[in-house]
């Protein structure tokens, strides 16, 4: 069989439901004698190592995943199979008939939920059923119809809803998920879900994301876009971690497009509010102006360590131009300022996003420091604050003391320093951490020391 030589990404599904980036390679079909069965191979462009090998299953949809804003040479799921190979699919028999749908009508809803019910274990059909919601409106009219079963308080068919809303997220179609989670749709999915026939009463999902949830904007935004992605990521993510019940271990990948719908709804946001200089150029300002209140630096704070979470759901090359523009815009001078307040969830939030600069990049906090040494005294850098911080933790837990004494590990690692022909991380940096931040390291030991040493010495006299 010849390579195709398409070139793609692989992710893989974690425990916690969130996407793992395995690489970039190349997919070729090939028969695997150990599976006995054709096969998809995907191998390391780096290195040539096997990042996927999978049984192609004739039941399951293979289809092309388009992401806005992805790097055009890439397929994150693609149609790679060949014509020769498509001849062959196509020989085999066809298992399923074609779904007919009923009249979308209230007397019609059990029969719709049964229909929808039985589909979910056969692959094909489900495909099917799918395809046939999306070109006949379909999500549309039942929409319409929870209104009028609200309205005439009709349980059974709002029962009979919940089983059908549920069982199309079920479908695990990105298609279907464009419609039901748009602006004009969403709350009344939101609606359908929340007659679950198990449950005495209907719970009061739109309430709490209408009245009880409120959307802060610690800088305005003026994007309406953005705006509405981020509701969008919101009320979906509620659905999936609220709503819906943890998916058995049958049930698992029928949630996977949806896990993959939130996932690149949060790169577009991290990438949207990247481009936005004015944004953030704000934002840091009245993060390190003294004239800015606790509270609204408390959610300064709390919104740029969200901000800085959503990105390690970006691809290395944009996670790299992230971490880039935040290093532009003068997050480590901010992060100074703020972590020597008085607030402790304002210093804790803080150490979470210096925690995801270190693990991003210590030779740039290296960096940072040392050029910061020119210009400041000891007592005022940020690594020493950083020491500061760690030696006095009030918490008798020692929580942040560990995280930061982690931290300091590991800029202080010689084994993650780098080499270059011109210039000797390893030499220039840990000579600097000697001159100008042991004796701030040391000073709580050498006072212990000093106070026994006097101690004993009374004793003997």
């Amino acid at each position: 069989m010849s390579d195709t030589r398409r070139r793609v990404k692989v992710y893989t599904l974690n425990e916690e439901r969130q996407w793992d980036d395995r690489g970039t390679g190349h997919v070729s079909s090939t028969y695997v004698d150990r599976l006995s069965a054709m096969s998809l191979l995907v191998r390391a462009e780096s290195d040539g190592s096997l990042l996927l090998e999978s049984k192609i299953n004739p039941n399951t949809a293979y289809q092309k995943q388009q992401v806005q804003g992805r790097d055009p040479s890439l397929d994150i799921t693609q149609d790679i199979i060949d014509e020769s190979e498509e001849e062959r699919f196509e020989e085999m028999p066809e298992t399923s008939h074609t779904v007919d749908l009923p009249p979308c009508e209230l007397n019609k809803l059990e029969e719709i939920a049964d229909l929808v019910t039985s589909v979910l274990s056969s692959p094909i059909r489900r495909e099917k059923l799918a395809l046939a919601l999306e070109n006949e409106g379909y999500i549309k009219k039942l929409l319409q119809l929870f209104r009028v079963c609200e309205d005439l308080d009709n349980t059974e068919g709002l029962h009979h809803l919940y089983e059908i809303i549920r069982g199309i997220l079920f479908l695990n179609k990105a298609a279907l998920f464009e419609g039901m989670f748009s602006d004009e749709s969403i709350m009344d999915v939101v609606g359908c879900l929340e007659y679950d026939p198990s449950l005495p009463h209907p719970r009061k999902h739109r309430e709490f994301l209408t009245k009880t949830v409120k959307f802060k904007e610690v800088i305005p935004i003026t994007d309406t876009e953005l705006k509405q992605k981020i509701h969008q990521t919101y009320r979906v993510q509620y659905i999936q971690d609220i709503i819906l019940p943890t998916p058995s271990v049958f049930e698992e990948n029928f949630l996977s497009t949806l896990t993959s719908f939130i996932f690149f709804n949060k790169v577009e946001i991290v990438s949207m509010l990247q481009e936005d200089e004015k944004f953030l150029t704000e934002l840091f300002a009245q993060l390190t102006d003294e004239a800015t209140d606790d509270h609204k630096r408390r959610e300064l704070v709390n919104f740029l360590k969200e901000f800085c979470a959503f990105s390690q759901t970006l691809q290395p090359q944009n996670r790299d131009a992230f971490f880039k523009t935040l290093a532009n815009l003068g997050i480590l001078p901010a992060l100074e300022i703020v972590l020597g307040m008085d607030d402790i969830q304002v210093r804790a939030a803080a150490t979470d996003i210096f925690s995801y600069l270190v693990e991003y990049s210590p030779s740039m906090v290296r960096e940072f420091v040392m050029q910061e040494a020119q210009q400041s005294d000891d007592d005022i850098l940020l690594i020493n604050v950083i020491i500061e911080q760690m030696i006095c933790d009030a918490d008798p837990e020692l929580g942040g003391a560990v995280q930061l004494m982690g931290l300091l590990r590991t800029l202080i690692d010689p084994e993650n320093m780098l080499a270059t022909a011109n210039k000797t991380e390893k030499t220039e940096f840990l000579s600097f951490f000697y001159k100008h931040c042991m004796h701030v390291l040391s000073a709580p030991l050498l006072a212990n020391t000093d106070e026994k040493c006097s101690y004993k010495g009374k004793f003997q006299t």
